[in-house]
Formats: structure tokens, sequence, C-alpha cells
């Protein structure tokens, strides 16, 4: 029986702990559609190149503040800095190709491509992780993300560089889940977002000088914010992913898209069409399932 529940992933994971790793990344995948509308207004006149920078450099200076020298030494001497350095490079290289196929595919397009990440995420938990996949979560993982099929409605185009760029992300962004899950023991969430950041600071500061633009002081509050913004929901979002196993928080991450909605509405006044509610309780419905996948396995 315990190798049993090993193998699922579950193993020694009690209720509350896999739940609160569900709200966590929920809460996470709420707090970066915020993040990405302030992105939305600011990329207008600010390059990517400067918005990742300052981002990153708001994130790195809250680490310092709040883990002082302890983060430093802790980051030094972690076993797992290889893996770390590696996930680091993979995460800047997901969102370079998604911000590069953004510019050549509707975003209908690119929100369908890249949200296939929860099925590639769920696919290489079994052999990388050795988690069991129950037949519930296969039902919920697909039924999310023909949800977000019906939701986006993508018309048809050219396969050619954007597609494949895209395609890279959602793959990208998969590798990078399942690298955490496998050294979330050893390096918890504050340092493998304190790593990351301080990875994308000399990168992107090369693409800010040579794109800088001075921005003005309601940018600088825009900027400020998203750096806020950007480290809570990377702190909570990779605290859920330390906490649950993969494949169970796969399907919600497909809540991201209905958030991506709510927001638009609120800020833009986008009304979405019928397809896209249709489409969004196919994605609750998804969610839905899959908890009681996970309660189904650990009350076992």
């Amino acid at each position: 029986m315990a190798a049993t529940e090993e193998r699922s992933g579950l193993g020694g994971d009690a209720l509350p702990t896999v739940l609160s790793g569900i709200g966590l990344a929920v809460v996470g995948f709420l707090l970066f559609s915020v993040h990405d509308a302030l992105v939305k207004w600011l990329v207008a006149s600010i390059s990517v190149w400067q918005i990742l920078f300052f981002r990153s450099l708001a994130i790195v200076a809250g680490c310092l503040v709040v883990g002082r020298r302890e983060i430093i030494v802790r980051t030094i001497e972690t076993p797992y800095r290889v893996p770390l350095l590696i996930r680091a490079g993979l995460l800047l290289l997901a969102w370079l190709c998604y911000f590069s196929a953004s510019a050549d595919l509707q975003l209908a397009e690119l929100t369908t491509i890249y949200f296939g990440s929860p099925v590639l995420v769920t696919l290489l938990a079994i052999p990388i992780l050795g988690e069991r996949v129950s037949g519930r979560q296969w039902v919920a993982v697909a039924l999310g993300f023909v949800g977000v099929i019906i939701a986006c409605r993508p018309t048809g185009g050219s396969f050619g560089t954007a597609t494949l760029l895209a395609l890279a992300a959602s793959a990208i962004w998969a590798c990078t889940i399942i690298l955490m899950r496998r050294t979330s023991l050893g390096a918890g969430t504050f340092m493998q977002i304190f790593v990351a950041n301080l990875v994308y600071l000399p990168v992107t500061g090369v693409g800010t000088w040579l794109t800088w633009t001075t921005p003005s002081w309601p940018q600088i509050g825009l900027l400020a914010a998203l750096g806020l913004v950007g480290g809570l929901a990377q702190m909570t979002a990779f605290e859920g992913i330390r906490r649950a196993p993969a494949s169970v928080l796969a399907p919600f991450e497909y809540t991201a898209l209905i958030w991506a909605f709510v927001i638009g509405y609120l800020v833009w006044g986008d009304v979405p069409g019928q397809p896209v509610f249709v489409g969004a309780a196919m994605i609750m419905a998804s969610g839905i399932l899959a908890f009681s996948a996970v309660r189904a396995r650990i009350g076992r």
C-alpha cells in the first residue's frame, strides 16, 4: 500500500496539504492574470525587455529585504544550484518564446496553444515523477483543454514560426513545473523565486540597455506594482506546485483563462460571447472533477 501511494505522487501528503497547494496555485494563477493585465498596459510604450528587467529587479530586491544574508548563503550552499539555474534559464526562454509569438498570433490562438501545458505536465509527471494519473484526472485535463478551445475560438492559420514558438513556450513551461516538483523538497519556494529572477537580471538588462525608454512616473508606479504582483504570483503558484503533485494541479491551471476573461471585462469592457461561457463552464467542471479525483485517491 505504501509503495502504491508513493508512486501516485500523493504518498505522505495529507489532504489539507494537497488542498492548500491547489488553493495557493489557483490564487497564483489569478495574480498572474493581473500581472498580464499590467504588462498589457505597459507593453504599448515600454519594451518587454525593460518590463521583465524591472519586474525581476523588484522581486530580487524584495527577496533580499526579507531573506537578507541568509538567502544568499543558502543559494550558494544549496546542492540544487544546477537544476535551479537550468529551471531559471528555461523559464526565461519560455517568456521570450511566448512574447515573441504574441506579436504574430491572435490572443485566442496563442492562449489555446499555450494552455496545452497542463496536458504535457500530466504526461511528463508519469515517467519523470512516477505519479499515477487516474482516469478521472485524464478526463479532467481533456475536458479543460476542450473548454479552452471552445472559449478561445481559435481561427485557422498557417503553421509558421509563431505557432512553433507558442508550442515551445507551452512545452518549456511544462518542463519547469516538473523540474520544480523534483527540486521542491531541497530548495524552497523562496529560493526558487530568488534564483530565477537573479538569472533574469543580466540577460534582460542587456535587452533593456538596447531598447531603453525613460518611463514616466505613472509607468514607474505600474512597474513597481508589476514587481509586487509578479513576486506574489510566483510565491503562491510555486508554493502550490511544491505542496501538490504536478498531475493534480494541471487542470487547475485552466482557471487562469477564466480570470483573464473577468479582468478583461472589468478593465477594458470586453464582453465574452456565448462560446466563452460554455468553455468557462467546462473549465470549472474540469477543476471540480480533478478535485474529486484528489479526494478519492487520498481517501483510499
